[in-house]
C-alpha cells in the first residue's frame, strides 16, 4: 500500500491536481491537503484545493494564504475535466465530500487515496496509508522522508504538526508512538511552536461555543451499565447559542473523562436527522458499532449520521448496541 515511489511517478508524470477532503475538516484533514499542496506548489504544479465545507475559523490559521475554495457547483463546474489527478485526503469513502461526490464518480482521471482509516472504498486507482498511521499528516511525513521529493521546511512543518498533534489527541491517544515523538522534534526543529498552534487550536474558542459546551455537559447521562455516557445537542441550542456545526467537534470526548465510563457518545440534532459521533477506550471497537448503523471511523473514534430520524427515536436502539460492545 505504501508504495512512495509509486506517488511520487504520479506526480512527476501529471501536472494539474484537485485536492480535497471530508466534510467538516480537523486539522489532520486540513494539515495533510494543504501539506501536500505546499508539496506540489514547490515542483511547480498546477493545483486546486476544492473543500465541500468551510474551514473551521479555529483553523483558518493553517491557510493563511486562503487558497482553500468551498464547492459551489457553479463556480466550480469545470474543476473536474481541468484536472488529471484527483486526490482524496483525510478519508477513504466517496460520500464524504458530500456535494463533489458526483464529480468525484465521474472524475475520469487517476483517483488517489491518502488515507489511515479503516474500510476503504474499492473506487480509487491508488491508495497510499494505512491504519497504522496515527495520521494522514505522518504518511505525508513519510512520503518526503522516503522520497526526498521535496524539503521539509517550515511551511510544510506547521501543517504536519497540526494535524499528527490534533489526531493523537495531543499525543495521549494508544498510536502516539516513540516514533512519533522523534517525527515531531524534526518538526519543531523546524521552528513549528508548539504552544501558538495548539493555543490557535484550542484556545481561542468564540463565546457561543463554550456557552454550548455547558448545554452539552448538563445533558450528560449514564445509562443503566454506568459504562457508557451519552449527552445530545439539539438545534435549539445550536442556535441559541450562536454556535455552529463546527463548534460540536470534540464534545464527545467529555463522556470519557467520567470513571469508569469505557463508551461515550454524542446525539446531535441535524436539520434532517442526526449525527451520532462514538467514542471509546481500550480495545471497544466502536468503529464496528457505527458500520451496524452505515457509519464509520477508527476503533475508538467513529460516528454516523442517519437521515429522516429524530434522536428519541434511535437512542435506546443506539444504546443498546453500544453495551454489547462492553
Amino acid at each position: 500500500m505504501n508504495n512512495f515511489s509509486s506517488l511520487k511517478k504520479i506526480i512527476d508524470e501529471h501536472n494539474s491536481f484537485l485536492l480535497s477532503t471530508h466534510v467538516n475538516p480537523d486539522a489532520d484533514a486540513l494539515g495533510s491537503e494543504l501539506g501536500f499542496y505546499l508539496i506540489l506548489k514547490k515542483l511547480g504544479k498546477k493545483v486546486r484545493i476544492v473543500n465541500h465545507s468551510a474551514t473551521p475559523y479555529n483553523l483558518e490559521f493553517l491557510d493563511e494564504e486562503n487558497v482553500i475554495e468551498k464547492f459551489d457547483e457553479t463556480v466550480h463546474a469545470n474543476v473536474f475535466d481541468e484536472s488529471e489527478v484527483f486526490v482524496l485526503l483525510d478519508l477513504n469513502q466517496g460520500n464524504r465530500i458530500v456535494s463533489m461526490e458526483k464529480g468525484f464518480r465521474a472524475f475520469k482521471g487517476l483517483k488517489v487515496c491518502i488515507d489511515h482509516h479503516q474500510d476503504t472504498e474499492n473506487v480509487f486507482d491508488f491508495i497510499f496509508g494505512g491504519i497504522e498511521y496515527s495520521a494522514t499528516s505522518e504518511i505525508i511525513y513519510d512520503f518526503i522522508e522516503e522520497t526526498k521529493i521535496v524539503e521539509l521546511d517550515t511551511a510544510i512543518a506547521l501543517q504536519l504538526y497540526a494535524g499528527i498533534m490534533t489526531d493523537t489527541g495531543s499525543f495521549r491517544f494508544d498510536r502516539t508512538s516513540p516514533r512519533i515523538h522523534r517525527i515531531i522534534t524534526e518538526l519543531l526543529e523546524k521552528g513549528v511552536s508548539p504552544t501558538e498552534v495548539y493555543d490557535k487550536i484550542y484556545d481561542q474558542f468564540k463565546f457561543g461555543r463554550v456557552k454550548l459546551l455547558g448545554e452539552a455537559l448538563s445533558s450528560i447521562q449514564l445509562d443503566s451499565t454506568q459504562k457508557i455516557a451519552y449527552m445530545i445537542v439539539t438545534r435549539d441550542q445550536l442556535d441559541q447559542s450562536g454556535a455552529t456545526e463546527v463548534d460540536i467537534d470534540g464534545f464527545v470526548n467529555y463522556c470519557l473523562t467520567i470513571q469508569g465510563v469505557q463508551i461515550g457518545i454524542l446525539f446531535y440534532e441535524l436539520k434532517d436527522g442526526i449525527k451520532v459521533s462514538f467514542r471509546s477506550k481500550g480495545e471497544i471497537p466502536v468503529s464496528k458499532l457505527a458500520k451496524e448503523f452505515n457509519g464509520g471511523g477508527h476503533t475508538n473514534a467513529s460516528g454516523i449520521r442517519l437521515f429522516n430520524t429524530t434522536i428519541e427515536d434511535v437512542k435506546e436502539k443506539i444504546i443498546s448496541a453500544a453495551q454489547r460492545y462492553l
